[in-house]
């Protein structure tokens, strides 16, 4: 019987979640999410407008116990960096059989990668690029690269001397076209890839791969094609600052992790 831990029930987890909750070997349901439902989360959203104001984990378990009334639902309304709710969160990591992150928030998935990898738990990541040209799935696997090394090989640079080409894999970055909202077509698309890759993992099918790029748009100098996949298979890299050999103690992760992010550009 399986427990699964998410983080995470916005657009994309929701998808994830409720997939994920019709497989009869999955018992348990650990949710992590902090946030309330907004009226303009509706347009992307499995929830009506009119549950604007309500906590989105309440939305979340109402949903699963009309799907799965069988299911054992634990509720965790945190954020996840919270420093309070460590101890909390490092006993759902220990007690969980794999983990789903479905947040878009960078220092949030590095916290979630050091809670896993200390918990020996496998977890996945999808990822919708700005604009839903196309989107990531990631699966993690205990000893094999964590989402600091996954990064590293996603990070593309950009030739300033013309007019900057959007910097699609930086969603939320600092240059304004990445912010770019992706269709709900496009969020369910990468979510429902992010499922099947879980419900693998979950049957004991480890994948040959790390990561999924599949590419939902044609795009200049990003994308040539739509409807492309790629299978990416990254190793673990011995310079990287949060699993590497120089991030053994935990004394170090603070200072790691902020020099992770300024290796993608983030603040």
């Amino acid at each position: 019987m399986a427990h699964l831990l998410q983080v995470g029930v916005g657009s994309g987890g929701m998808v994830v979640l409720d997939l994920l909750c019709r497989t009869p070997s999955l018992t348990r349901v650990t949710l992590i999410e902090p946030d309330v439902y907004k009226p303009h989360n509706a347009a992307r959203h499995y929830f009506p407008p009119s549950a604007a104001g309500k906590s989105k984990l309440d939305l979340a378990a109402a949903w699963l116990r009309e799907h799965r009334p069988d299911l054992d639902v634990v509720l965790l309304p945190c954020d996840l960096l919270d420093e309070a709710m460590q101890p909390t969160l490092a006993a759902a990591a220990a007690e969980c059989t794999l983990g789903v992150c479905a947040v878009d928030n960078e220092p949030a998935k590095y916290h979630w990668d050091a809670l896993m990898r200390r918990s020996g738990k496998p977890w996945t990541l999808g990822e919708v690029l700005s604009g839903g040209i196309g989107g990531f799935v990631h699966a993690f696997l205990p000893g094999g690269p964590c989402y600091g090394c996954v990064a590293s090989h996603l990070k593309r640079e950009i030739v300033v001397d013309r007019p900057p080409t959007p910097d699609y894999t930086a969603p939320g970055g600092p240059i304004h076209e990445t912010t770019i909202p992706a269709s709900a077509a496009a969020i369910h698309a990468i979510a429902s890839l992010h499922a099947v890759l879980t419900l693998g993992l979950l049957e004991g099918q480890a994948p040959d791969f790390t990561t999924v790029l599949v590419t939902l748009q044609a795009v200049p100098e990003v994308f040539p094609e739509a409807f492309r996949t790629h299978r990416l298979r990254w190793e673990r890299l011995p310079e990287c600052l949060l699993c590497g050999a120089q991030a053994a103690t935990p004394e170090n992760l603070d200072a790691a992790l902020a020099e992770a992010l300024a290796r993608l550009g983030l603040p």
